[in-house]
């Protein structure tokens, strides 16, 4: 009888092309972590599908993505999870595999997500965690960012901020807090919300960074949001500044 899991992950998104299975592409997150849960011994389900709290993209890096799956097998808990970190590479862990009643779904039930955009300031650039930092050779101006941010807090229609220009569906999300903090040569985003459309935060980190160099004023954010234009907002900065660091459930 099929058992449903949940599963958290962390992985080092540099090599991946997302989280996304693709068809032709085998180096995505959850086609690596099919392939072994699939494989599993006493795995009596022919093929595993995985379903995840969201789709980051390529390059982007996770410590708390949420999954769950439906296995029938014998295995404990442990000896899932232990299998799982045997034969996933080394950039990709099951840090945590709990069962889950049959109708938790990490996507659908999530109320929330918290995403960390990370940069290295200064002339100098950071060659060991070169892979997780965006490198600015100038200080952005902190106090005019922070300003600027507040205009994105609340329930809005984010379609500026949208990297789809297919999307379909509502861009309308809410984002509950922003907060940036600087630590020595480390300038961090974190961004609190329901959820977050492709490329949202990544659009936003590159605006609020227009703001902190003085190229736009904070009140343009405003004005970016009304206009409901991909044109009118910032930059997207690079995939490797970003980090999805926990999936909220109630």
């Amino acid at each position: 009888m099929k058992q449903n899991y949940k599963l958290l992950l962390s992985y080092d998104g540099s090599r991946y092309f997302g989280f996304e299975r693709q068809k032709d592409q085998e180096l995505t997150i959850q086609g690596k972590l099919e392939a072994v849960l699939t494989a599993m011994p006493r795995n009596d389900t022919d093929r595993v599908e995985t379903f995840s709290a969201g789709r980051t993209d390529a390059g982007v890096h996770a410590r708390g993505m949420c999954c769950h799956v439906f296995l029938d097998t014998d295995f404990s808990e442990e000896e899932i999870q232990n299998y799982c970190n045997h034969y996933l590479p080394e950039d990709i862990a099951v840090h945590s595999l709990k069962k889950a009643s049959e109708r938790f779904h990490a996507r659908y039930l999530a109320t929330g997500k918290i995403y960390r955009y990370s940069c290295h300031t200064g002339k100098n650039k950071e060659v060991f965690e070169r892979k997780y930092l965006y490198h600015l050779e100038e200080e952005p101006d902190i106090a005019a960012m922070q300003k600027a941010a507040e205009f994105l807090i609340g329930e809005k229609d984010f379609k500026s901020f949208c990297g789809n220009p297919k999307m379909k569906k509502s861009t309308v999300r809410k984002i509950f807090n922003i907060d940036i903090k600087k630590n020595g040569s480390v300038l961090r985003f974190y961004f609190h919300g329901s959820g977050f459309l492709q490329y949202q935060i990544r659009i936003m980190v590159g605006t609020l960074l227009e703001v902190g160099f003085h190229k736009r004023k904070a009140e343009e954010v405003e004005e970016i949001l009304l206009a409901k234009d991909r044109t009118r907002a910032g930059y997207t900065a690079p995939a490797k500044g970003l980090c999805l660091m926990k999936v909220e459930y109630d």
